[in-house]
């Protein structure tokens, strides 16, 4: 609660970034343009994906293209702890607002950038967009069913990614400021971070010469790890290591799986078809539930294939508390998703709803010094 984080984000990966700073207690100002109508992420505030986003924020509009404007924000930054962004690389400059400016006159600033591809080299002019990551970063590639072409993954992960790591940078640099008292530029963009979630697909080419090719629900490497059939749906099974593969297959009881086929995770590779057609035949016998039991038993990871409404009726879910409550100023009361960390003495709070466009504009000037007549003056002439 000691941190002030001033928001220019819009879209996806900056606010993912700033609601995971927000979430801990960050005072967070999010700064809002008064020339645009709605909200930024190209659908109504009163959606869900607005209130998902936008929640333990203020609002304050700030026209940033007037002189005035920037100049409130400059006073602003002077006492920030972090500023985030995720316009276009050239932007912040135009606006006389990016790292070097602000960090003359405040030097222990953190300040974050997230774009599509860096800050520069020869593609950081580009618009960046989250499947458009997801294609050139290779996802798409190794996603879906062999033959059946690139397959995008069914969230913005790119987007989603870039903003965590975006606040990972920003606590490091925090962290860093502790020992040099000073801040720092942090920089990710959604071509990076889909990159560094190919994770061990990319090190198979980066150190094996192997260019990973669609699996479909096949696991690349551990065999077998997939979707089986069972009698009254399917179930995701993952028989990693050649300990668990004799769990299952004592547990299934086949004989013909004692065929030297499947001795060995390369034969198993080699014959994968053959052997997932005879777990299909197995587990199609019984029922879902019979077999995640079971499988639980024996120390077989298994799970259900759940859509998102049997995600949050699922009592370990319940337990776990990813459905937090909001009092929604638009909608009344909802719920949002909750974080997915734990920690034994801080706990992420739920403490504001998604602000109204411009809320807090005169509250916050108000804490920075500017008496109300200047406040009413600023309204007037459209700077707020």
């Amino acid at each position: 609660s000691d941190y002030t984080v001033l928001d220019l984000t819009r879209v996806r990966s900056g606010p993912t970034c700033v609601r995971q700073l927000a979430d801990w207690g960050a005072n967070v100002i999010k700064i809002e343009n008064p020339d645009k109508a709605g909200s930024d992420m190209g659908g109504s505030r009163e959606g869900s994906d607005f209130q998902n986003l936008h929640r333990n924020k203020r609002s304050m509009v700030l026209n940033l293209k007037d002189p005035d404007g920037v100049a409130i924000f400059r006073k602003m930054a002077e006492t920030a702890d972090v500023v985030v962004e995720n316009y276009r690389p050239d932007v912040k400059f135009r606006l006389g607002i990016d790292y070097e400016t602000l960090s003359a006159a405040n030097p222990r600033l953190v300040y974050a950038s997230i774009s599509g591809f860096g800050q520069d080299g020869p593609l950081a002019g580009r618009p960046g967009f989250d499947q458009i990551a997801q294609g050139m970063g290779g996802l798409m590639s190794i996603t879906g069913a062999p033959g059946e072409g690139p397959m995008r993954v069914g969230i913005p992960i790119a987007d989603l990614t870039a903003g965590g790591f975006a606040a990972q940078g920003v606590l490091l640099a925090l962290l860093g400021r502790e020992k040099t008292g000073e801040g720092q530029w942090v920089q990710t963009s959604l071509l990076q971070a889909q990159i560094a979630m190919l994770d061990f697909q990319a090190a198979r080419w980066l150190m094996d010469g192997d260019v990973p090719k669609q699996a479909g629900n096949d696991h690349p490497t551990s065999i077998p790890t997939g979707v089986f059939v069972t009698a009254d749906g399917f179930i995701n099974i993952a028989c990693a290591g050649q300990h668990m593969w004799l769990r299952l297959k004592d547990e299934l009881a086949d004989d013909r799986m004692d065929h030297e086929d499947y001795a060995d995770p390369p034969s198993r590779s080699r014959n994968r078809v053959a052997l997932n057609a005879l777990i299909n035949e197995n587990t199609g016998r019984k029922s879902t539930e019979y077999w995640v039991g079971r499988f639980a038993e024996i120390g077989v990871p298994c799970g259900e294939i759940n859509n998102i409404q049997q995600v949050f009726e699922n009592p370990q879910v319940q337990h776990l508390g990813m459905a937090r409550d909001v009092d929604s100023q638009e909608r009344g009361p909802s719920q949002i998703v909750g974080q997915p960390i734990r920690m034994s003495r801080s706990s992420a709070e739920i403490r504001r709803p998604p602000p109204t466009k411009g809320q807090h504009t005169a509250e916050i000037l108000a804490e920075y010094g500017f008496e109300e007549a200047e406040i009413e003056d600023f309204s007037a002439r459209g700077i707020t």
